[in-house]
């Protein structure tokens, strides 16, 4: 494998592992590109309306469709046959709408194909699928400020110029717009002669993203805060593909990070949030990440960044955030659970 690995290749590798390679899931070679876990009862509804085709040929490592939809505009980055798309113009309602952007022009072609099909089923036509570069946004037509969310499944790990996707995920947000996605995380930082292997490429394991270097990279793009909000160990069922990066451990995360203002360690102003619970799928509680399950009713002291993604986001109107950032109370006990564990450590902390 060559050292300087271009960017041409990886995008080729990736246009060819997708587009030409792959004729349904069954043909990955690890879970990388596989749900773990069941998705939620009304995701799992919303499925049974999308058509076999764009299913079969749906690739992903996740579920990462979060609530109040009702009404927005998505962005799906790396949409691939629609599978994610077709269930969001469900869940966003008439309304709302909901565009796909990939490069692989086979994917697209299973997506495009059946839009007649699923406007007749939902009833409305809301979703559209553009040609083009998660990195270069612009290039598709997505203008700043114009987007409430983005969801991707399993893509981000395949792009060879990640800053630069970041970048433009932040730029076409509107104030308080949410970044909801699952992908491959790695517990180091990989080689970079692995992306010159279009296999471990396209499994979604060459360009997985180191935690710690992912919240720098949202730092860096203006997110001080990103949210693990579920996670599990992802499977290497391949001799050789163990052979040649079995010496990482792999998981799929599901995050979310908000186009907000906050700080970078979680601080304490005596702020209060009580779910209301009004979002039909999570009538008893609501969890916002991995450490936080607000129960309906039932106060919770958080931080201020806690506060801040509750009250100045889409979610506003499910909760009441009490107090402000008048008096401050040094640094909140909200650690991650990922932090938690590796301490060994409980936090006490009460939003936890």
């Amino acid at each position: 494998m060559a050292t300087d690995v271009s960017t041409g290749f990886v995008t080729d590798a990736v246009k060819d592992y997708y587009g030409k390679l792959l004729s349904s899931s069954q043909d990955l070679k690890t879970s990388a590109c596989c749900a773990a876990e069941a998705p939620p009862p009304h995701i799992a509804d919303a499925l049974t309306r999308v058509h076999e085709e764009v299913k079969d040929r749906f690739y992903g490592c996740g579920s990462p469709i979060p609530a109040a939809l009702d009404g927005i505009t998505v962005l799906d980055l790396g949409c691939g046959s629609g599978r994610d798309a077709y269930v969001l113009s469900q869940l966003v309602g008439p309304k709302g709408r909901v565009i796909g952007v990939d490069m692989t022009e086979e994917q697209l072609a299973v997506a495009r194909r059946q839009q007649d099909w699923h406007a007749e089923r939902f009833g409305w036509a809301n979703t559209e699928f553009r040609q083009g570069y998660i990195e270069d946004l612009a290039g598709a037509g997505i203008a700043d400020d114009s987007i409430d969310l983005v969801v991707s499944n399993c893509v981000l790990n395949l792009s060879p110029d990640k800053p630069r996707v970041f970048r433009e995920i932040f730029r076409v947000f509107k104030p308080g717009g949410e970044l909801y996605f699952s992908d491959v995380f790695a517990d180091r930082r990989l080689p970079a002669t692995l992306m010159g292997d279009a296999e471990l490429v396209g499994e979604c394991l060459a360009g997985a993203l180191y935690t710690e270097d992912f919240r720098r990279l949202m730092a860096d793009s203006g997110c001080a805060d990103a949210r693990t909000v579920a996670a599990s160990p992802i499977t290497l069922s391949s001799p050789d593909i163990e052979r040649k990066i079995g010496f990482a451990s792999f998981t799929s995360r599901t995050v979310r990070a908000f186009n907000v203002p906050l700080e970078d360690r979680c601080e304490d102003y005596g702020q209060v949030a009580v779910y209301r619970g009004t979002l039909p799928e999570h009538p008893h509680a609501f969890d916002l990440d991995d450490h936080h399950r607000l129960h309906t009713a039932k106060p919770m002291l958080v931080c201020g960044n806690t506060a801040d993604m509750l009250s100045r986001t889409r979610y506003a109107p499910h909760f009441t955030v009490s107090g402000d950032k008048t008096t401050h109370f040094g640094l909140f006990p909200c650690a991650p659970a990922d932090a938690a564990a590796t301490s060994g450590t409980e936090t006490g902390s009460g939003c936890c």
